[in-house]
């Protein structure tokens, strides 16, 4: 009877081993959204009034767990019930990541830059306006940042699932139950602490203590820094990520990277698959982007 509690206790060790080496798989595919999670949720309670911030992040925060506690039970009827979809619907995850960072490419360097000025300008002066319902105005963006959370843990979910297709059903709810919690507790509480940046830095800024005011100052003249940082990395992470999933679902292209990573030597080999994943990404990303400006403009005649 001993033998067996030691077996079995062994057998429950191992399939922990394997959920966890499966979870942690799972978080450094996903790692590529988690820079742009980061940013657009940081940006999107931006302009709230500083006591309602970490309210704000809070609720898009419980918001978050309800798209994940819908996300992560489709997405296993997905893979128990017809499981052939899994590699289409992951090859369609990561196109979308591929559109999202090229349409922020284009936003950025195609875009009259005076539009987004003259936003940011009126949501000031709503913000300023007595007459302006300051609650309706946040739970507005309460509710954009629950969309826009949706459609990245969308992202997560097909991402994390790709990576356990083949385990166990048990193992693959484990690991998408954990990097589900993982994710939504690490990328708001980092929300949380960005967007209280500024006011931490403010607060050391008006210490008695001359460190404590360089230290106050270095803050806020990091904060901005930190939000465009982000932005940047959480694109580039989108193309090399998504393009990955999608060149990984065409074998003729994956065997063709792989080919080419052998033959350019180990050094090079180890990050040509990622430069090469990353223009695929590009490519993908400034077609669709090119397909749905097509779209809408025939759209536009027609109205």
């Amino acid at each position: 009877m001993a033998s067996s509690l030691l077996i079995l206790l062994d057998d429950i060790a191992a399939i922990l081993d394997d959920v966890s080496v499966m979870t942690k798989v799972a978080m450094k595919k996903t790692a590529g959204v988690l820079g742009d999670d980061l940013a657009l949720n940081a940006q999107q309670v931006t302009g709230v009034n500083a006591d309602r911030e970490l309210p704000v992040v809070w609720a898009v925060a419980k918001g978050s767990l309800v798209n994940k506690a819908i996300l992560v039970p489709s997405a296993l009827a997905i893979s128990a019930l017809a499981p052939v979809l899994v590699t289409p619907l992951l090859m369609i995850g990561g196109a979308y990541l591929c559109f999202e960072g090229a349409e922020k490419l284009a936003h950025r360097y195609l875009h009259d830059a005076s539009a987004d000025a003259a936003e940011r300008q009126a949501h000031l002066q709503a913000l300023a306006d007595p007459s302006i319902d300051l609650l309706a105005l946040e739970k507005d963006k309460i509710k954009g940042a629950v969309r826009t959370d949706f459609i990245l843990s969308a992202e997560i979910i097909a991402i994390s699932l790709g990576t356990v297709a083949d385990a166990t059903l048990a193992q693959q709810t484990t690991v998408l139950v954990g990097v589900a919690l993982i994710m939504t507790v690490g990328v708001y509480g980092l929300v949380a602490g960005i967007v209280k940046i500024d006011d931490a830095g403010l607060a050391l800024s008006r210490k008695s203590s001359a460190a404590a005011r360089a230290l106050g100052r270095g803050l806020l003249g990091m904060a901005p820094k930190l939000m465009k940082l982000l932005s940047i990395a959480g694109t580039a992470a989108m193309f090399l990520v998504g393009g990955g999933i999608v060149t990984h679902g065409i074998p003729p292209l994956h065997h063709a990277i792989e080919h080419a990573a052998t033959a350019v030597g180990p050094i090079a080999g180890a990050v040509t698959p990622m430069l090469l994943n990353g223009v695929a990404g590009i490519v993908v990303g400034a077609v669709i982007v090119a397909v749905v400006t097509l779209v809408n403009a025939l759209r536009g005649r027609r109205h």
